[in-house]
């Protein structure tokens, strides 16, 4: 299935119904008065977290969506019907956007969560409404509104704790499928992952986190180069980065010159990315010695002045890839307390 993480649709919210004009009309009673009942509510536009869906594919053809007028008024003080709400599915992580303003109209989070992002049109008002002690016989009655119609932009942003990137075949995807259960594409050539894997860690009963992995950023992505930083976004609700680098890089290219791409990149790129912790993650340790290795990260502290922590691992032989995972572990319980005792 083609991942989808964009799409633009029209939403059209259901039209009021309009109020009854109706008078009463019964043997032996000659002046039975106005009856027109009301109209009905139309029916509003929701959007709806699934959590068994992952992409916005549902709305890459299908692009517009119409709720249910309300039914008009009738005689004896009768009603008429709302319009039935239209539920639109959607993958959690979904923000919807007003394309005209701009403005973001809903964000869903949780399965079963609803966001009105059209809302239907009022009831119209029936002839009964108007009448009075001066007004014996109205033949007034109001007419429905119509409802909220616009084109929405619905865009995927991926929940997971810990996002991945790096170069392409830093080996991402391999250290995504050593430590959870995702079976991703891996393969020895450049953008051999196409769109972005999710991935459960699980230490314990009760401790676990949820890895992002993204096609690789490559120089020159801010510009559009390779696949551009179109997946990016889905590493912004993230609470930590993890910059994978290739200790022994198949085209023998720099390692701090690659370093140093990603993170211009990154920096380029903005939107709070690069404020995000970010722990550099050296992989592929075992295709080196451990002189080479020491030597390396030293030479990464001393010429970058990287400040933040630094991992070495094989994601292959899974040679550091425990403690990694407890460390971030303790990472994500430590921000989500953090951001608990904020809220309170």
């Amino acid at each position: 299935m083609k991942f989808i993480d964009e799409a633009n649709i029209l939403v059209a919210a259901g039209k009021g119904g309009d109020g009854g004009l109706s008078f009463r009309r019964e043997k032996y009673i000659p002046f039975g008065g106005p009856d027109g009942g009301d109209g009905g509510d139309g029916g509003s536009v929701y959007v709806v977290g699934e959590r068994n869906l992952n992409t916005l594919v549902d709305y890459r053809f299908k692009k517009h969506f119409h709720a249910q007028n309300g039914s008009p008024g009738s005689g004896s003080n009768c009603t008429g019907a709302k319009g039935s709400d239209l539920l639109l599915k959607v993958p959690l992580g979904t923000v919807v956007y007003n394309i005209e303003t701009d403005e973001i109209l809903a964000e869903v989070h949780a399965h079963g969560e609803q966001s009105m992002i059209a809302q239907g049109g009022f009831h119209g008002l029936g002839n009964l409404r108007y009448k009075s002690s001066i007004n014996r016989a109205p033949r007034q009655f109001s007419k429905g509104s119509a409802g909220d119609k616009r084109e929405v932009k619905l865009e995927l942003k991926l929940l997971a704790d810990v996002g991945l990137l790096g170069l392409p075949n830093a080996g991402k995807s391999t250290l995504i499928s050593a430590v959870s259960a995702a079976r991703p594409k891996i393969a020895d050539y450049p953008f051999t992952t196409l769109h972005p894997n999710l991935g459960v860690v699980r230490l314990a009963q009760d401790q676990s986190f949820v890895v992002a992995d993204i096609p690789g950023v490559i120089e020159g992505a801010a510009q559009g180069a390779g696949l551009g930083l179109r997946f990016l976004k889905h590493l912004s609700r993230t609470s930590l980065l993890l910059h994978v680098v290739d200790f022994a890089p198949i085209d023998n290219s720099n390692v701090l010159d690659n370093i140093k791409t990603v993170q211009q990149e990154l920096c380029e790129y903005g939107q709070g990315l690069d404020l995000k912790p970010c722990w550099l993650v050296l992989n592929k340790v075992d295709l080196i010695d451990d002189n080479a290795c020491d030597d390396l990260v030293q030479t990464i502290k001393e010429d970058l002045g990287w400040q933040g922590p630094i991992f070495v691992i094989s994601a292959v032989s899974a040679k550091g890839l425990k403690e990694l995972c407890f460390k971030i572990m303790e990472h994500i319980t430590t921000y989500t307390e953090k951001n608990v005792n904020n809220e309170q």
